[in-house]
């Protein structure tokens, strides 16, 4: 059984390139991993091991290191909280106003209730506190990896609703929904990040991404018919004023 990484928090800086022996470029299949850590022994030892298992790992030791880092396409993001240049909740929430969808843990000694819940509510998609086994850690990367390579493909579901991108079409209990191509595309967006929020931009600018020009209100108009069309199916559509959306199961479905 392997021991719980338990290290005191050094505010050393430490880089790790790619792991494994070879360069990023040969492994453009395998999972991206940044490692947002100060600590040198934690870093040093998760690099390692993830290299190990054919994993590509940089390691930022600072959230301006994690900036530059955010320049190259993103797997997964291990993001510890107390980095010495800030706040990792700060950090996260930069990075979910301009992508939503790249699956973040945090990684941190903050272990209280209320800690966990403001990062899972910031946009975190898993929390694990240190003392932590690495065994479970590999896990659950592999499950939020898992997930996202759902998420990118031709299908994703939530709760009642399936979508189905290369059909083109959506149910909602047991019901086709009848959809515009527009509100196809911005439910798309919301149930492959449900529950977990959109935000208002990214919707606006898949939008302007198909020639249309929209407004700010753009995004309002589709979701609001989007609701009307998923009333009665158990799923509905939040705001989070100011931010933007997410999907939410309410009671049982009663579509007809």
């Amino acid at each position: 059984m392997e021991e719980a990484i338990d290290t005191p928090v050094r505010k050393g800086t430490e880089r790790a390139g790619p792991r494994g022996g070879e360069s990023g470029t040969a492994h453009d299949d395998a999972l991206r991993v940044l490692l947002v850590e100060d600590d040198a022994a934690i870093a040093r030892e998760l690099s390692l091991r993830w290299g190990e298992r054919g994993w590509v790992v940089e390691v930022a030791p600072t959230l301006a290191a994690a900036d530059v880092a955010r320049a190259a396409p993103l797997g997964i993001v291990v993001l510890d909280l107390g980095l010495p240049d800030g706040d990792g909740l700060d950090w996260l929430a930069r990075l979910r106003r301009d992508d939503a969808t790249t699956p973040l843990i945090v990684l941190t000694a903050r272990d209280t209730v209320a800690e966990r819940v403001r990062g899972l509510r910031g946009g975190a998609d898993d929390y694990v506190v240190k003392p932590f086994e690495p065994e479970e850690l590999d896990a659950r990367i592999e499950g939020l990896a898992r997930r996202a390579r759902v998420e990118r493909g031709d299908a994703a579901h939530y709760g009642a609703l399936t979508w189905l991108k290369r059909e083109g079409r959506a149910y909602a209990a047991g019901r086709e929904l009848d959809l515009s191509p527009r509100e196809f595309e911005v439910l798309g967006l919301l149930v492959m990040r449900a529950p977990r929020l959109v935000p208002k931009r990214i919707l606006t600018d898949a939008l302007a991404e198909r020639n249309l020009e929209v407004g700010d209100s753009a995004a309002e108009v589709y979701v609001s018919r989007l609701r009307k069309k998923l009333e009665g199916s158990g799923i509905a559509i939040r705001t989070l004023r100011g931010f933007g959306y997410h999907l939410a199961l309410e009671a049982s479905p009663s579509m007809s």
